[in-house]
């Protein structure tokens, strides 16, 4: 097995990554278009698509590091517009872009467009997660666009599995296609319920980090595996189980979250970047199968195919946003009425991506001794579609988020809430200590007790001397009770900061942050005392 193609693909496209961050250009954008050239110069490899290693291999990791960062809290109090778009919009845009498909190609069956409709109904995760982070969009707007790209994967895939089965003759039925999205859809969640408790009874009883890091690595491919082995939506199954565990992380050990955090970015880095990559080198692929369809008439279709998606879009964002409220005098008290400006940019930010990709490329080669019906022109309409939305859409975004002067996060309202939180955090690991140092089994001598208080305002990074004293009572020595100490401190405002983010006093991208300086802090405090 040659694995030179391999290397240079993700050596390649982590060097694009890594200069894309010194350009205002999105790292997504550079990578397809880099290779979109490379895909041209003599010599280079051939890369294909195979679905085989996109769904089961690429596709569980970044869905799940996206769901470790997303919060739980936030999808379930936008659970209505994620459910509308993840689930409600791909439903229509199947349907939608498949008729209109089956309109223009002559001789296109009606079954075969809806194969296309499905695959390209989805917004691409790593398409989504990627420009956002780069453009700051508003809380609520991110939140929404990451709920609906964690769970639309699955809706496409089961439609598509269902619109397969008709192009081929396999005698699909509407109640059949409805019965097997639910069974799907319900027997993800319910793997991925079954998965999370145990998997996180695993992650809090391993307490060296490196076994640890191991399971991490390991959880996503395994939730999506058992999903996909009971024929339920392993897409679902991998959300749910990474959701669960996001939101109970701060109960694991913090060596082990901080090795975790750095893991998982590099897997997310490496993973996004040879994605992308692989968008652009699959030009000649797809270019040298289209066939009969050449020049003009491939590049109306590709327009027109194009047009429909993103139009196909606003006419289900809008109606979506806007209804609800207008229906509901529940929804209009507790959330207003919503303005024209947040629908357009979810609305615009449907970028589609790699699964898209892999999607198509799993459309059967031939069926009943027969190509499926005209199987290359829709693996080039997918191309054009994925590259087009990247492209037209990615590049416009952010200065369509400017000129309409979204308001963003408030930082200095996030900074009181920050100083509020650490307050309360602190009075409580002050408290803790003074009960702690009540007891004589605590004892200490009075520089590193007033260390103890100090540092809950400014942690300063000093080696102290080792003083080599046991406690008389618990046969400790200094330094172990030190350490024991300043983890009691560090536990009681962990605890604190995960009720207040319970609470909704602060959200869980807060928490995340105050909890890595807690861990960090704890970190020093366990080097210190070794």
């Amino acid at each position: 097995m040659d694995v030179m193609p391999l290397l240079l693909l993700v050596a390649g496209s982590a060097a694009i990554a890594a200069a894309a961050r010194r350009t205002p250009v999105p790292p997504p954008l550079l990578l397809v278009a880099a290779g979109l050239a490379v895909s041209y110069v003599p010599g280079v490899p051939e890369y294909t698509l195979d679905p085989h290693i996109v769904l089961p291999l690429i596709l569980p990791p970044l869905l799940y590091t996206a769901a470790t960062d997303s919060s739980y809290l936030d999808l379930r109090a936008q659970l209505r517009p994620v459910a509308l778009l993840s689930v409600g919009y791909v439903l229509f845009a199947t349907f939608a872009v498949g008729w209109v498909l089956y309109l223009m190609v002559p001789g296109l069956p009606l079954t075969a467009a809806l194969v296309f409709g499905a695959v390209v109904a989805p917004p691409d995760a790593v398409a989504a997660t990627a420009v956002a982070r780069r453009v700051g969009l508003p809380s609520r707007i991110t939140t929404i666009l990451q709920g609906e790209s964690l769970l639309n994967d699955a809706t496409a895939i089961t439609a598509f599995r269902v619109a397969v089965a008709a192009a081929v003759g396999e005698g699909a039925t509407w109640a059949g296609g409805v019965g097997e999205f639910l069974v799907a859809a319900v027997g993800g969640l319910a793997v991925g319920l079954v998965l999370m408790a145990p998997l996180h009874w695993l992650r809090t009883h391993v307490k060296e980090a490196l076994p640890q890091n191991t399971l991490s690595l390991l959880i996503p491919f395994v939730a999506y595996a058992v999903a996909e082995q009971v024929h339920a939506s392993g897409v679902i199954a991998v959300v749910v189980v990474a959701l669960y565990l996001g939101h109970r992380a701060w109960e694991v050990d913090f060596a082990t979250r901080l090795q975790e955090e750095a893991v998982w970015k590099m897997v997310a880095f490496v993973l996004e970047s040879a994605v992308f990559a692989l968008i652009g080198l699959q030009l000649p692929v797809v270019l040298r199968g289209l066939g009969e369809y050449q020049g003009i008439e491939a590049a109306w279709y590709a327009l027109a195919v194009f047009a429909v998606v993103v139009v196909m879009r606003f006419l289900w964002v809008y109606p979506a946003t806007w209804l609800p409220p207008m229906l509901s005098a529940r929804i209009r008290e507790r959330e207003g009425r919503p303005g024209w400006k947040a629908p357009l940019v979810i609305a615009w930010a449907g970028m589609r991506g790699v699964v898209s990709l892999a999607i198509a490329f799993s459309i059967p080669v031939t069926a009943e001794g027969e190509d499926f019906p005209q199987r290359n022109l829709l693996l080039f309409l997918t191309f054009t579609t994925v590259i087009g939305t990247l492209v037209v859409q990615g590049l416009t975004l952010p200065p369509l988020i400017r000129v309409l002067k979204l308001p963003g996060r408030d930082a200095r309202a996030e900074t009181l809430a920050e100083a509020n939180a650490q307050a309360q955090a602190s009075r409580v690991a002050e408290q803790r200590l003074d009960e702690l140092l009540a007891d004589e089994r605590n004892a200490l001598p009075a520089p590193l007790a007033e260390r103890l208080r100090t540092v809950l305002e400014r942690r300063r990074n000093a080696v102290w001397e080792r003083l080599g004293q046991v406690n008389a009572v618990t046969g400790e020595s200094v330094d172990d009770t030190y350490r024991r100490l300043s983890r009691e401190m560090i536990g009681a405002e962990r605890e604190v900061f995960v009720r207040l983010r319970d609470g909704r006093y602060i959200d869980d991208e807060m928490l995340r942050t105050l909890l890595r300086r807690l861990d960090l802090e704890e970190a020093a405090a366990y080097r210190e005392a070794t």
